[in-house]
């Protein structure tokens, strides 16, 4: 194993907090490998860049010559983690939970060494949890500690609802890691309360606690809000390459060196000599976002996807040529209105590139949709329909596009 000050740099490069740093350096010190834990609740089929943050910090450990333990929180997500959020997540099906685990896990090999990977389900201790077990797990956690906490506590202060069993959340993850033994727990910044829930727990129970480690929510590709699908700001893991690319070359350049740093595969001595260019203001953003979009497609897709993607980007938008693969539409699809006229608005919903009629005339009026490479002009919501025939291409923003036939 690597000396413990090379490891730290390494395990703290884009970590948000170590709680406490100085724990953690202790363990290293015994030179043997440290069992690293990440709980995830299944309760989406579809994971982001976002969420492969952690497992990004998780593949590090591994590289490093540590364990690691992927809890897949079937138990837990029968409550929803009530983290950061100002209502009560709405309950999920163990069916539902079960298929959402399965996908989870295939998309997060591709970040993680399926050989040095530990797959555990939480369901399989706590499911069988009886009450008098239960009991003694609360009975070691205080009411108000847990009001202190910033979700509880504007929910209670503003006569929100709090359901009872979201108190149970923290109990729960805090007993996963007395069951696995965990050295170092990690999670989003929002996760440090249940991280240190666990570290009390295990103390109680007369073990040596375990490390919080915690790293930052990805700021989205509009450069504000976290990434989300509800934000429709995500880079979804499983969006097709020259999709994937396309949104990563549309993050701000400010946010270039995070990406670097979260989601890429460059080292960490790499990723510094990128924010060094940026702090001294050499650095070329364009080219650097480029090689970032190719990196994180190789990632996701395979060695070469990268610049098969970055080839097509550019024969999309530096050559202006009509992708390969444009969905197609039978062009009887195009309907004349009483005056003779093709109500875009209408045409656009029914060829899937807007989500409606108001959508479409917001994107005539700002010059983003063509017909054939041609701008529409603003307010020209109705159009002859001698220009819609088949073979006409129809193109709204930058990826989305229609051919009738």
């Amino acid at each position: 194993m690597l000396p413990v000050e090379e490891q730290l740099k390494v395990i703290t490069s884009g970590t948000m907090q170590i709680v406490p740093l100085d724990e953690l350096k202790k363990k290293l010190e015994k030179g043997v490998p440290l069992n690293i834990k990440l709980g995830v609740d299944p309760t989406s089929p579809d994971l982001h860049l976002g969420h492969a943050v952690p497992l990004r910090k998780m593949r590090q450990f591994q590289d490093l010559g540590h364990k690691v333990t992927l809890i897949i929180g079937n138990g837990t997500a029968l409550i929803g983690d009530p983290s950061g959020r100002d209502s009560t997540r709405p309950p999920l099906t163990e069916e539902q939970v079960e298929a959402n685990a399965k996908t989870y896990v295939e998309q997060a090999m591709k970040v993680l060494d399926p050989e040095k990977t530990t797959i555990v389900h939480n369901g399989d201790w706590l499911k069988p949890l009886n009450l008098g077990s239960m009991l003694g797990l609360m009975s070691k956690f205080n009411m108000a500690r847990i009001l202190e906490r910033e979700d509880f506590h504007k929910r209670y202060v503003n006569g929100q609802s709090i359901a009872l069993h979201e108190f149970i959340y923290p109990v729960l993850q805090a007993y996963d890691s007395v069951v696995i033994k965990a050295d170092v727990e990690m999670g989003g910044n929002d996760q440090i309360f249940n991280l240190l829930a666990g570290r009390d727990l295990m103390r109680a129970e007369g073990m040596e606690p375990q490390v919080a480690l915690t790293v930052p929510l990805l700021v989205g590709t509009d450069g504000t809000k976290k990434m989300s699908k509800s934000y429709k700001n995500y880079v979804g893991l499983t969006d097709d390459p020259a999709d994937m690319f396309g949104k990563v070359m549309s993050i701000t350049d400010e946010l270039v060196p995070l990406y670097y740093r979260l989601c890429s595969t460059l080292s960490v001595d790499e990723v510094d000599a990128i924010d060094a260019a940026f702090a001294a203001g050499t650095a070329d953003p364009y080219a650097l976002k480029r090689e970032l979009a190719a990196n994180i497609v190789d990632l996701y897709h395979g060695e070469g996807e990268g610049q098969r993607a970055m080839a097509a980007f550019d024969a999309q938008f530096k050559k202006n040529e009509v992708p390969e693969d444009v969905p197609e539409f039978a062009a009887s699809i195009v309907e004349t209105n009483e005056e003779g006229k093709v109500y875009l608005g209408k045409l656009l919903v029914d060829l899937e590139l807007v989500r409606s009629a108001g959508d479409a005339r917001r994107q005539i009026d700002g010059g983003g949709v063509k017909i054939d490479g041609e701008p529409v002009g603003a307010k020209c919501y109705n159009v002859e329909p001698g220009l819609l025939s088949a073979g006409t291409v129809i193109q709204v923003g930058k990826r989305r596009w229609a051919r009738l036939v």
